[in-house]
């Protein structure tokens, strides 16, 4: 099959997944678009993790600079509590929550050893 065919094939197949989300709120915008912001940040956060474990194609570990994962780190922890704030989630308490959760297991697992 070639790709035109295929193109067209999976272009049928959008009409029918229904992908036509009604954002009504400028809200409900705003999670979305950081929801999508969060992706690319992380993409950059992994490109850089690629280039420390020298896993990048050459040309991109030539332009590589070490000191750049700091801000990716930054942009990815940034774009997590702007959704947060926008989702209205306390973040303090999620975290505090997940790491009591988190530490509980890890007791009864080592119980259990």
């Amino acid at each position: 099959m070639d790709i035109k065919t295929l193109q067209l094939r999976a272009e049928k197949s959008i009409l029918r997944s229904n992908l036509d989300f009604k954002l009504n709120t400028t809200r409900e915008k705003a999670i979305l678009a950081h929801t999508v912001k969060l992706n690319e940040e992380m993409g950059e956060l992994c490109n850089d993790i690629l280039s420390i474990l020298k896993l990048q194609r050459a040309s991109k570990l030539e332009n590589f600079e070490k000191s750049n994962m700091y801000a990716e780190f930054a942009d990815v922890l940034i774009t997590v509590l702007q959704l947060a704030s926008i989702a209205q989630v306390d973040m303090e308490r999620a975290i505090r929550d997940k790491m009591k959760k988190i530490e509980t297991r890890k007791k009864k697992e080592k119980k259990e050893d």
